[in-house]
C-alpha cells in the first residue's frame, strides 16, 4: 500500500499551521452552562456522576460542578461530586461558578471545606458597556464587586478564574481595570467570554490577543481562559483561534448544549485538537459520553452530529459506498475509514 501522504495531499499543512506557544487544557461546562437551555433537562446525579468519570477518563483537565448557591439540589449536587473526585483519586480538578457576590462564593467555600479539597471558584460579572446599561452599574460597582469577591475566596484558600461575561464586547479599558483589580487580589486564572455569541474568529483573535499581552504586562503566570458560544456557529473555530492566540484553557460543553443555541462542543474540541496533533489523548470513550448526557438531559443527537451521530461514517450515496466497500476488500480497514471521511472513522 503506497504511503498516507501519497494518498491524501493536506492542504491542512501546505503553510505551517499556527500552534499554540503553550500547552493547551480543556474545561468543561457541561453540568452548569450545558444545563441552562430552556429545553435541557437537569441530569440526575447518577447521570452526573457517570459523566464526570468519562470526562476525566477522556483528559479534561477541569470541571464546572454546578452553581452551589442557585439552591439546595445544586450544592448537593456540587458536594457529591467533588466528594467523587476527592474519594475516586480523580486527575479532573473541580470548579464552581458565583457571582461575585459573597453570598454566592460562601456555598463554595463552605463544599470546599466540607470535602477537604479545594475548588476553583469562577466568580463572573458582566463587563460590556450594554450590559452595565442594562443593570444600571458604574464601573466604580465593578471594580469593588470584582475586589471584594476575588478577595473573599482568596481569604479562603480558594483558587479563583475571575470571569467577564460579555468580553468580546466590553471596552478595553473596563478590562483593564477588571482585570487588574482581580489580579491584584490574587485570582491565578481570567476568562474571555464570548456570553452571547457575538464574536468573529477575527474578534477572538483580538481580545485574547489583547488580554494576554495585558496579563504578560501585569502578571504573566496568570492563566487564560476562553469561553465561547455559538449563536453564529463560529464556537469551534473561535475556540481553535483562541488558543492560538494565546488562551491556554478552553471551555466546551457535552453535545455543544448550553444556553441558548448552546456552547462550544467538548466532544469536538476533543476530536480536533488530537486531529491538530495538540493533544494525544485515548478518544474511545467519546461516543459512551455523547450518550450518557443526551440520555441524562434528554437531548437526543442528532443523526448527523459529527462524530458521534448515527450517521457521521455512513453513507447513501452508492459511488461513495462502493469505494469503501472497495477498500474493505484490499483488507484495509485504514483506507475504508478515511476514503470518504475526513476523520478518520476508528478514532
Amino acid at each position: 500500500m503506497p504511503e498516507a501522504q501519497q494518498l491524501i495531499y493536506d492542504w491542512n499543512t501546505v503553510e505551517a499551521p499556527d500552534r499554540p506557544s503553550r500547552p493547551v487544557a480543556i474545561h468543561d461546562e457541561t453540568l452548569r452552562d450545558g444545563i441552562q437551555g430552556p429545553s435541557v433537562r437537569d441530569p440526575d446525579i447518577d447521570h452526573k456522576l457517570h459523566f464526570l468519570h468519562l470526562a476525566d477518563e477522556l483528559g479534561v483537565a477541569s470541571i464546572d460542578l454546578g452553581l452551589p448557591g442557585s439552591g439546595p439540589r445544586a450544592m448537593a449536587d456540587v458536594e457529591r461530586l467533588a466528594a467523587e473526585i476527592r474519594d475516586q483519586r480523580l486527575h479532573i480538578k473541580p470548579l464552581c461558578a458565583a457571582r461575585t457576590l459573597e453570598v454566592d462564593i460562601r456555598p463554595v467555600v463552605e463544599i470546599s471545606q466540607r470535602v477537604g479539597i479545594p475548588i476553583e471558584v469562577a466568580a463572573f460579572i458582566g463587563s460590556s458597556p450594554i450590559r452595565q446599561y442594562a443593570e444600571g452599574w458604574t464601573i466604580e460597582e465593578m471594580v469593588d464587586n470584582t475586589r471584594n469577591a476575588v478577595r473573599f475566596a482568596r481569604q479562603n484558600q480558594l483558587p479563583v478564574m475571575y470571569v467577564t461575561e460579555d468580553t468580546t464586547r466590553a471596552q478595553p479599558e473596563t478590562l483593564r481595570r477588571l482585570f487588574g483589580t482581580a489580579i491584584e487580589e490574587g485570582a491565578q486564572r481570567v476568562a474571555v467570554c464570548d456570553t452571547v455569541g457575538h464574536s468573529t474568529p477575527d474578534g477572538a483573535r483580538a481580545v485574547v490577543g489583547y488580554v494576554r499581552q495585558m496579563l504578560d504586562e501585569m502578571k504573566p503566570e496568570v492563566g487564560l481562559d476562553w469561553h465561547g458560544h455559538s449563536d453564529r456557529g463560529f464556537g469551534l473555530i473561535n475556540a481553535i483561534v483562541a488558543a492560538v492566540a494565546g488562551a491556554d484553557r478552553i471551555h466546551g460543553c457535552a453535545l455543544g448544549l448550553g444556553e441558548r443555541v448552546g456552547n462550544t462542543h467538548l466532544d469536538l474540541l476533543l476530536v480536533n485538537f488530537r486531529l491538530l496533533g495538540w493533544i494525544d489523548t485515548d478518544l474511545s470513550k467519546l461516543r459512551e459520553m455523547g450518550e450518557v448526557i443526551a440520555e441524562g438531559t434528554g437531548m437526543p443527537i442528532p443523526a448527523n452530529y459529527p462524530v458521534l451521530g448515527r450517521d457521521a461514517f455512513r453513507t447513501a450515496t452508492g459511488v461513495h459506498a462502493a469505494a469503501v466497500i472497495k477498500a474493505k476488500r484490499k483488507g484495509d480497514n485504514w483506507l475504508a475509514n478515511r476514503v470518504y471521511s475526513g476523520v478518520p472513522a476508528e478514532l
